[in-house]
């Protein structure tokens, strides 16, 4: 009897829990995953959903037609740059004495006095076919020897192992491409997509040839877009930077090989990463294509880059144009505050005036000078650009013709400029007080701005800059010119009239921390 009870009880809880699971389930079907507003809308931005959220898994995704596709056209580059002999700047004036002395300056200087033999350099980067006639994109720091030239030898490997030599047809130290050209034909390569039609969390593969391994292809999504790190300051005095960020694994030798879609379109050129230990550590950054396919373009048929200008001049320091934009009267801070506007440039024809904030070129939004430069680093002169500028708190568009040539910066809106980023009213010096104080040239400091970055040193007016991190400057062209893009130690050296002596002030750009 007790044993009939005791399967009784089991089979009705059995039952029970079985019934419990099917009517939760029956239930949760009928409800969204997700927690729905108060009139049982989604919020706005799921409007991509159609207003239903299952919670239902996305579909699989196969990468392997893309990663099949992008191999054979993205290729192993490895350049070569002979031993050297250098100078290091030391004379050697014991030479040829004997004993001791010739003993020491062979230990010290090597043979020659004071030159010194630089080592053979090798190094490796990746590549990518862009025509099935041998022309292919690379990175300039890819094939440079690191003194704005090229490698001596660069020899270009295919994923078959057949090797060739490589020219250089073009590069263009800006955006960090260069374009090479092999012998062959019958090529793979790859064909462009648009960078512009990338969405965040859109999946991107990184295809390259990193840490000296075979090929390797990396997956993740797109992070970010329109990332500016200022890498490129590091190799032109006017860098473009609009970078793709993901979180695809790029490492050493993944420079200039393919970021590409799941349908294996390039997108990107892999371009750099930022890591405290020189791997990856979560991110990386690639070249948009629509700015690799105008470039590559420009160097086969120019042999250089055709740039559109725009004709502004801007403070190339984030925080302090972001300063300069609140200043104006726009509460986000985003948009570029325009300093000046060249007499000669198409931005004044347009009517674009000082005082201005640009929001948007082109359709696309903008927060920093470098980031405007990305969007018109696509773009060719004569093309006409929309540009959206804030005017007194009121919004105004004006379509602006570009110019094929830089506008020139005369000396006074160059000292403005200069000294707005410092904080410092500035003066170029003439001949006659060069003369007089018996230097080659200067600027001279007339006032010293109040929360500025120098305001905190012992800097006083009157103060002459004579060097700018140990280089000469004649004029405040000079010191914009040998200005970082807003990171780092500045150091001024320079004079007192009247007074003996060298005296050095120095900042720190980002946040105008003094250490004097």
């Amino acid at each position: 009897m007790k044993w009939k009870q005791l399967l009784l009880v089991m089979a009705v809880s059995a039952t029970s829990a079985v019934g419990s699971v099917w009517v939760y389930g029956k239930l949760n079907t009928q409800k969204s995953s997700l927690v729905l507003s108060s009139d049982g809308k989604l919020p706005v931005n799921y409007a991509g959903f159609n207003g239903t959220v299952t919670g239902a898994p996305a579909d699989a995704i196969d990468f392997t037609k893309a990663a099949n596709a992008a191999v054979p056209a993205v290729v192993h580059i490895k350049t070569k740059i002979a031993a050297k002999k250098i100078s290091n700047g030391l004379s050697n004036n014991r030479g040829g004495n004997g004993g001791m002395d010739d003993f020491f300056d062979q230990f010290f200087f090597g043979p020659g006095g004071g030159n010194m033999i630089q080592p053979e350099q090798r190094a490796s980067g990746s590549g990518v076919l862009l025509s099935e006639d041998g022309y292919l994109v690379t990175n300039n720091h890819v094939i440079s020897d690191g003194r704005g030239g090229e490698a001596e030898e660069i020899t270009v490997t295919l994923s078959n192992k057949k090797s060739y030599p490589a020219k250089v047809i073009g590069k263009d130290a800006s955006t960090d491409l260069a374009v090479l050209k092999i012998d062959a034909t019958a090529l793979p390569y790859m064909v462009y997509g648009n960078s512009d039609n990338l969405k965040l969390g859109q999946w991107v593969l990184a295809v390259g040839y990193p840490l000296t391994l075979e090929t390797t292809v990396t997956a993740g999504i797109v992070s970010a877009k329109g990332r500016s790190i200022g890498i490129n300051s590091r190799q032109s005095n006017s860098p473009v930077e609009s970078f793709i960020q993901t979180d695809a694994a790029i490492n050493q030798g993944n420079s200039g090989g393919a970021l590409i879609t799941s349908e294996g379109q390039l997108v990107g050129i892999n371009s750099a990463i930022l890591a405290p230990n020189g791997t990856y550590a979560g991110y990386g950054f690639a070249i948009p294509v629509n700015i690799v396919r105008k470039v590559v373009s420009d160097l086969i048929e120019f042999g250089d880059v055709k740039r559109g200008y725009l004709g502004i001049n801007y403070n190339p320091s984030q925080s302090q144009n972001e300063s300069m934009v609140k200043q104006a009267g726009v509460k986000d801070g985003q948009g570029v505050f325009v300093q000046s506007v060249p007499a000669d440039g198409a931005a004044l024809a347009a009517g674009i005036k000082k005082g201005d904030v640009i929001i948007k070129l082109n359709g696309n939004a903008v927060s920093s000078g470098i980031e405007m430069s990305g969007h018109l680093a696509s773009l060719k002169p004569g093309e006409k650009v929309p540009v959206t500028y804030i005017r007194a708190g009121k919004e105004y568009t004006a379509n602006v013709i570009l110019k094929g040539t830089a506008s020139k910066i005369d000396d006074v809106s160059s000292a403005e400029i200069v000294g707005d980023r410092l904080g410092l009213e500035l003066e170029n010096i003439d001949a006659a007080k060069a003369k007089q104080y018996e230097i080659s040239g200067g600027v001279k400091v007339k006032k010293i701005k109040s929360g500025g970055p120098f305001s905190g040193t012992r800097m006083e007016e009157n103060f002459i800059i004579t060097t700018v991190n140990g280089r000469d400057v004649k004029n405040a062209d000079d010191i914009g010119k040998y200005m970082s893009d807003g990171s780092g130690r500045l150091k001024l050296e320079g004079i007192y009239p009247g007074y003996n002596g060298t005296y050095t002030y120095q900042i720190k750009l980002d946040d105008g921390d003094s250490d004097f």
